[in-house]
């Protein structure tokens, strides 16, 4: 099933795995509320519900929950595809008070009738113990660094993490680009949400520069490590990123601090989608049926 998210990404995926889309109509109200028709037997289906949570994340996980529940109460079981899991950075407390959303948003998928997770590229592992169904991360890494390896033309490349928690998407890169890669540190002030970024000196001049991040929203952290890269004299710098949300003016933000091209994946429609993350999926999905 297609949610009203991903359409696009449903018919790719339902073309990769052979199978067909569920027939249902939806309607949107002038309140913004959503409502389903199911044109077809439920009972008995094992059915892909197809929906990624970027923004607004709040609309798309009550779409999806909507069509879970009737999937589930009409007999179906209910396999949830959500390429991007909205949600996932707040899988844990950071600051006394704070709620661990992405838990809640896991009870949440169960009630509703859901039976197992699949996403792409979730943001941190440890979120992965909060679902009490069966979950599992896909990753679009090797699509992305055989797009970016075979679409630019780049100097000696220098594959960047810019923080603690893309290192090993940025070493698996690297490996599977044949590239070297660096590790930068950020810290990130916990209330007002303030970048520093820091690092030994580099030997980057020269030499083009690739910075691999799972989600870019605002775009702070990859405008704090490019202006670090063009500090030490880097020449084209390129953003892979899994998820591009990029919201508002993000785009003409990194491109004012030296950001040469974005590259990112299907799982958030947007004009730098480059890379179809339903492969990755597809190829897992159909394991699961052997």
């Amino acid at each position: 099933m297609a949610g009203p998210s991903s359409p696009e990404f449903a018919a790719k995926l339902a073309k990769r795995m052979n199978i067909p889309l569920l027939a249902v109509t939806t309607t949107k109200f002038p309140d913004f509320e959503t409502k389903y028709r199911f044109d077809e037997k439920l009972s008995g289906l094992e059915v892909f519900l197809v929906q990624s949570t970027y923004p607004p994340a709040d609309t798309h996980y009550m779409e999806l929950f909507l069509a879970s529940h009737h999937l589930s109460q009409e007999g179906a079981r209910v396999h949830a595809i959500i390429p991007y899991l909205g949600y996932a950075r707040q899988g844990k407390a950071y600051l006394p008070g704070e709620i661990v959303s992405l838990g809640i948003i896991a009870h949440l998928l169960r009630s509703v009738g859901v039976n197992r997770v699949t996403t792409v590229d979730m943001h941190s592992a440890e979120g992965l113990a909060l679902f009490s169904m069966p979950i599992y991360s896909v990753s679009a890494i090797p699509g992305l660094a055989k797009y970016v390896k075979e679409s630019l033309r780049l100097t000696k490349p220098l594959v960047i993490a810019p923080d603690h928690g893309s290192q090993k998407r940025t070493d698996a890169f690297a490996s599977l680009y044949g590239a070297e890669s660096v590790h930068f540190t950020k810290k990130r002030d916990k209330i007002t949400g303030r970048i520093k970024m820091e690092t030994n000196k580099i030997q980057v001049k020269g030499r083009d520069a690739i910075i691999v991040d799972d989600v870019i929203t605002t775009g702070g952290t990859i405008a704090a490590a490019t202006e670090l890269l063009r500090k030490y004299g880097a020449g084209r710098i390129v953003s892979a990123c899994v998820h591009a949300v990029l919201l508002g003016e993000t785009l003409d933000k990194l491109a004012k601090v030296g950001v040469d091209e974005i590259i990112g994946t299907n799982t958030v429609p947007s004009k730098v989608s480059k890379v179809d993350a339903t492969e990755p999926l597809a190829a897992y999905l159909k394991t699961l049926a052997e």
